[in-house]
């Protein structure tokens, strides 16, 4: 096993601050490679976080012990960040994350706590992680700034004097095993009484009887009408829910969706709701009117945009011309 060497540690924190030029040039590439309609958009229209940071805690950890790596992001009201799912990590365990969103007046700060455990001695530097950013111009990707940190051995310093060493693993021993013999009897003796009982118990059976067939399950395009029928008669717009209302009407159409084109829309995010739209053969979806209520719907649910009535009626509507056209083009016999 490695043994840890270097520096001693630090007194103060690891906090690494990335300047606004410097993301302002990594947001533009970002934007020009990565879109949620596959098309070009202008790199001018994404701003870049007013402020990045990256901290770890406890700097100093031992082998396999978590570590809690913060990123601490400043930016606009009407931007979202999400930390992309990380693959591997090398010498790193990724264990989970928390993420917070507070909204200021000008400005919002989104707080993720990502834990980690390290599998590898010395001083190391924290896996390349990314953040994906969503706003009304497109999305696009900022990589994470890196903190360092220190693991050491879990053995104390004076384990090889001590006796608290690592050993090498001893080869196995050959152990006299007793006859099984008896237990194989009373076991054998055991299945055939418990046969005996269930053969009386099958012929002193009652006639059983039979269940009512279960009710047949009502066609999805009808069940998705009828939650569109009972969000409508509740009027959330005109008691100012408005949020309350999206996240319901959002639910409908990607529950109707998903389980039209055989995918989890539930759980997913617009961009991957999208993606998987454009993989599979989709007639009758308006994709472009969709693609803009998706949006509209996240910055309502998520960075507090109040729409009008009108919108809210235009986006009910929209919801079942959509699951009118879709029933249509898949149920109509395909031409000759």
């Amino acid at each position: 096993m490695r043994k840890a060497t270097g520096n001693s540690l630090a007194s103060s924190r690891v906090v690494r601050k990335v300047s606004s030029a410097v993301f302002r040039t990594l947001l533009a590439a970002s934007v020009l490679a990565l879109t949620a309609s596959a098309s070009e958009v202008d790199a001018g229209v994404l701003t870049p976080p007013e402020q990045l940071r990256a901290r770890v805690t406890p700097e100093a950890v031992k082998l396999g012990q978590p570590l809690v790596l913060e990123l601490l992001v400043s930016h606009a009201l009407d931007q979202r960040y999400e930390l992309k799912t990380p693959g591997d990590l090398g010498d790193f365990d990724y264990l989970g994350q928390e993420r917070k969103r507070v909204d200021g007046q000008d400005s919002s700060t989104t707080t993720f706590q990502v834990r980690l455990a390290a599998f590898a001695l010395g001083s190391l530097e924290t896996p390349e992680l990314q953040l994906e950013v969503t706003a009304p111009g497109g999305t696009a990707t900022l990589p994470v700034p890196r903190a360092k940190v220190t693991v050491v051995s879990t053995l104390p310093p004076d384990a090889a004097s001590t006796g608290e060493d690592l050993l090498d693993v001893k080869p196995p021993l050959e152990l006299p095993v007793r006859s099984w013999r008896v237990v194989y009897v009373l076991l054998a003796l055991l299945w055939l009484a418990l046969f005996a009982y269930l053969v009386r118990r099958y012929l002193q059976r009652k006639k059983q009887v039979a269940s009512a067939p279960e009710k047949p399950k009502e066609p999805l395009h009808l069940r998705a009408t009828a939650a569109l029928d009972a969000l409508a008669k509740e009027d959330l717009p005109g008691r100012g829910e408005f949020k309350r209302y999206y996240f319901r009407l959002s639910e409908v159409v990607r529950g109707y969706l998903g389980e039209l084109y055989g995918f989890e829309a539930l759980e997913s995010t617009t961009p991957e709701l999208l993606a998987a739209l454009r993989t599979r053969r989709t007639p009758g979806l308006p994709v472009a009117e969709l693609v803009a209520f998706a949006e509209a719907s996240d910055f309502i649910r998520y960075a507090k945009l109040e729409p009008t009535l009108p919108e809210c009626a235009l986006h009910l509507e929209l919801a079942y011309r959509i699951i009118h056209a879709t029933h249509a083009a898949t149920s109509s016999p395909p031409p000759p």
